[in-house]
């Protein structure tokens, strides 16, 4: 969780629906694995 708010977005909650802000969870949370990962295959 620590890595997720990194994510200016989402320590703000701006969206006022639920599902608007999972999304962005979602997206956030893919783009931390694929930094992890690119890192890794470097």
């Amino acid at each position: 969780m620590a890595w997720l708010f990194g994510y200016r977005r989402l320590t703000v909650r701006y969206e006022r629906k639920g599902s608007h802000f999972l999304v962005f969870l979602g997206l956030a949370a893919a783009l931390t694995c694929y930094k992890k990962l690119a890192k890794l295959a470097t």
